[in-house]
């Protein structure tokens, strides 16, 4: 079995270990190719983003860790880079110039008002308390936003694929009973794919939640439209424990298997290469 990952977070960011944990971890499971990802400094102060004084250090590390295991493993540079404004995005020239292999663009804030952000990739409690202060418990008014924030990092372009792209669905489905399975969800999910599939954007396949809430992101129930709509996906388990860095990648290519898709993306010799599925797992 082909084993790969481009999502995960060191204790540079959020993570629970250092870089070469991941590493050792990736080696003794099989890995072919492993990405390091961390989450890209922010304009103001989280409890989980990189701070921008350890940007050096980072990418000296990931290029020493590079050339140590450049025999046993193809490791790659990467930064998970989160959609503010047009002028905070991967395609910010700071972004930009910073020497990766890759780049994920993702969403964790919705803009409120003025360049006030508000956090709904946080715990369910808080994004109900959030939805209740600043969309006064319209939970279609910020699936609504999240989804323009995602077309909005689309449009602004600079990164290699999409992150975790319907997140959402996890803390909306936890607070609004049913939205998951209404007439506007599905409209407003459909019409952000063919939004995708227009701009060529390629997604992953977000594994994390699977073993404990058995969610993928985007959920299973996209996947025939995503493979009608012919969007290039990969299976990244945006793991923060070296323990989980093949936490539900087989269940994710069942998946993909299921609605029909023949082959997932993969970074070989720094290249993004369709890589059938039959020839990675085989049921």
């Amino acid at each position: 079995m082909n084993l790969t990952n481009y999502h995960s977070h060191s204790t540079y960011c959020d993570g629970s270990a250092p870089l070469k944990k991941f590493v050792s971890e990736a080696l003794n499971q099989g890995f072919t190719s492993y990405g390091f990802s961390s989450h890209a400094p922010l304009p103001f102060s989280t409890n989980w983003n990189m701070d921008k004084d350890k940007m050096e250090d980072y990418l000296e590390e990931c290029c020493e860790l590079v050339v140590e295991y450049k025999n046993k493993i193809e490791l790659y540079l990467g930064l998970e880079i989160d959609y503010l404004t047009d002028e905070y995005n991967p395609s910010s020239a700071y972004f930009q110039n910073l020497p990766l292999d890759y780049r994920i663009g993702s969403v964790h804030f919705v803009e409120i008002d003025n360049e006030q952000f508000v956090d709904v990739d946080c715990g369910v409690e808080l994004f109900r308390e959030n939805v209740q202060k600043y969309f006064n418990r319209d939970y279609e008014e910020v699936v609504i936003r999240y989804f323009e924030a995602q077309r909005k990092l689309i449009l602004a372009g600079g990164f290699d694929f999409i992150g975790h792209c319907d997140k959402i669905s996890k803390n909306a489905s936890a607070n609004a009973k049913g939205i998951l399975d209404s007439s506007f969800y599905k409209s407003v999910v459909k019409s952000y794919f063919e939004f995708v599939a227009q701009h060529k954007c390629m997604l992953e396949i977000n594994s994390k939640a699977y073993e404990l809430r058995g969610m993928l992101f985007p959920n299973i129930e996209h996947f025939e439209l995503l493979r009608e709509l012919e969007i290039p996906v990969m299976v990244n388990s945006d793991s923060h424990k070296p323990q989980l860095i093949n936490s539900g990648r087989k269940e994710a290519l069942k998946a993909l298997h299921t609605a029909k898709f023949d082959r997932v993306m993969e970074l070989h010799d720094g290249v993004w290469t369709g890589v059938p599925i039959h020839t990675i797992y085989r049921y």
